[in-house]
């Protein structure tokens, strides 16, 4: 099976259930916005939003899981994963903070903690670790109420994405959005209104992208990444970010107890 959500937005209305349950199983705390901030709803801590479109028309937005993903191709050091069973997942324990993910993601989905001491890149990684592996849907698909976006197996969801459009002529667009861009995507859209402004741009065609950014990548000289002084350099990041991340987690509880009386 190849995990895959479609969404079908004549059906959404805009209650936001799951972007509730995803921050609750992800345990996001409550966002404040940043003038760095999109304004499309998606930070650091909120991995998925509902946007309010013409007409009233709400959309839900989310990484979109590509079958190529390019942010995985363009991290140096593999903190951007692709699973067997379709889900791009993120190891922060590998990451060094070089952000190369979000410049390469076609979508513009990863986003960055800029304001925390110890900064990491966030994104959807459709529940893998908490629901997905045990067999479980993600949390977002189970709580929305309309089915305006469900789980399943990406061809049999392509083909129910078909069969609505073929069987309602002229209330969708003849298109599934994620079929064939960027190489295909495992979140899929159909629609009554066009999707462009979730970044679906012809400009993208069906290539997938890692063809182009592989090659970027494979151009860095190996002797360079080689040399002792860029080892060193990485080291020193990655040891630097656990001790901050160990101070904070030692701060924590003493700020939670108080001043002794």
């Amino acid at each position: 099976m190849k995990a895959a959500i479609l969404t079908d937005t004549t059906k959404c209305i805009g209650c936001s259930e799951c972007v509730l349950a995803c921050k609750k199983i992800n345990h996001l705390k409550e966002d404040v916005p940043r003038r760095w901030d999109f304004d499309d709803g998606l930070s650091a801590r909120n991995w998925t939003s509902v946007l309010i479109e013409p007409d009233n028309k709400y959309v839900r937005k989310q990484c979109r899981h590509c079958l190529e993903p390019a942010c995985v191709s363009a991290c140096p050091v593999g903190a951007m994963h692709k699973t067997e069973v379709g889900p791009v997942i993120y190891d922060k324990s590998k990451c060094i903070g070089c952000r190369y993910c979000m410049m390469a993601c076609p979508f513009g989905i990863p986003r960055y903690e800029w304001s925390d001491v110890v900064p990491y890149v966030r994104k959807c990684i459709f529940c893998y670790d908490t629901r997905l592996k045990y067999g479980q849907q993600p949390a977002c698909t189970e709580a929305c109420p309309t089915q305006a976006t469900i789980f399943g197996d990406r061809d049999e969801l392509l083909a129910e994405a078909h069969r609505r459009i073929r069987e309602n002529q002229g209330k969708y667009h003849n298109r599934v959005w994620g079929e064939e861009e960027v190489g295909g995507t495992s979140v899929l859209y159909i629609s009554d209104i066009d999707l462009s402004f979730l970044t679906y741009g012809e400009h993208f065609g069906d290539k997938p992208l890692p063809q182009t950014t592989r090659a970027a990548m494979e151009a860095v000289p190996f002797t360079f990444l080689g040399m002792g002084m860029a080892m060193t350099g990485l080291y020193w990041i990655i040891q630097r970010r656990i001790k901050l991340q160990a101070e904070q987690a030692r701060e924590e509880p003493e700020s939670k107890a108080g001043p002794e009386e």
